[in-house]
């Protein structure tokens, strides 16, 4: 039981800043928790019935999304997709994450 409790991570204060809001949120790893808020918005698009709801919803969706902690910064662009043509081709609205700073070119 030790062994596993010395690789727990702690939960972390983050800042989501997705242009037009910040919201502040616990989380362990800024990926995580780009996936954790996006995954909301999509159960939200997801649940809702109403098709003209659904494309107000679906046009608010983040194009990028900045997880701020408190020494790093870490900014995804997200590939937002109505039915998936990856590996889950039944499901709607999939996305993708790409790390920005991984696509920067290197100085």
């Amino acid at each position: 039981m030790l062994y596993f409790e010395l690789f727990m991570l702690a939960k972390r204060q983050f800042t989501i800043d997705i242009g037009k809001e910040q919201i502040p949120v616990e989380g362990q790893v800024h990926r995580n928790v780009a996936v954790k808020y996006l995954m909301k918005r999509r159960r939200s698009l997801l649940m809702t019935k109403n098709p003209e709801k659904v494309e107000k919803l679906y046009g608010d969706l983040p194009k990028t999304i900045k997880i701020i902690g408190k020494q790093l910064t870490r900014e995804y662009r997200v590939n937002w997709e109505r039915e998936g043509s990856e590996e889950f081709p039944g499901s709607r609205f999939v996305f993708t994450l790409d790390d920005l700073q991984e696509m920067a070119p290197k100085a």
